[in-house]
């Protein structure tokens, strides 16, 4: 006997969307690349001048992975209604959909804040956001939701800018591949 499967509406199929920072796994090598290259020689060193033993191959190791810990960039994914920032240690998840305070945070590495209304918070880095249109609009896109049910009290103008930025970057990006400007 044959199944036949409904298909699938596109607002089911929309709420599956998953997203994830298209560059994280890059970052993570070159974060990896970095610990090497500032273990490697330091190993090499101290075997050559005839002190490495095994505790201090150990103390070596451990300061490499202490290295690739401060370089390891946090993990962003994001679906409809939620976004999620993976760091070493544990995972922050703010529903974007019931945010209540966003913020901008810092002037050179510029992080957004984000808090919901379950008090769940969240800090993500606007390289990620510039990076990744799809992380973005849906943050965007649950954002709206929140000022449309009114529980966003803080930071619509701060949303606002944003997405003047990023969606004017995505344009210019788009006229420049077709050839119109």
């Amino acid at each position: 006997m044959e199944r036949r499967t409904a298909p699938v509406a596109p607002a089911l199929a929309a709420r599956r969307t998953t997203a994830v920072d298209r560059h994280w796994r890059a970052d993570a090598r070159h974060a990896l690349q970095y610990s090497l290259a500032f273990v490697g020689p330091l190993m090499l060193l101290d075997w050559g001048a005839g002190g490495l033993t095994l505790p201090r191959a150990g103390l070596w190791a451990a300061l490499g992975i202490l290295v690739l810990a401060v370089f390891l960039p946090s993990r962003v994914t994001a679906g409809d209604g939620w976004l999620a920032v993976r760091g070493l240690v544990r995972e922050r998840r703010v529903r974007t959909d019931a945010l209540v305070v966003v913020r901008c945070c810092g002037r050179t590495a510029v992080h957004l804040v984000l808090r919901d209304t379950d008090g769940q918070w969240l800090e993500v880095d606007l390289r990620v956001l510039d990076a990744n249109p799809l992380i973005w609009h849906l943050l965007d896109a649950g954002a709206r939701r929140s000022a449309e049910r009114g529980t966003l009290c803080h930071g619509a103008d701060v949303l606002r800018k944003l997405a003047d930025r990023i969606d004017g970057r995505e344009a210019h990006a788009v006229l420049k591949a077709s050839g119109l400007r």
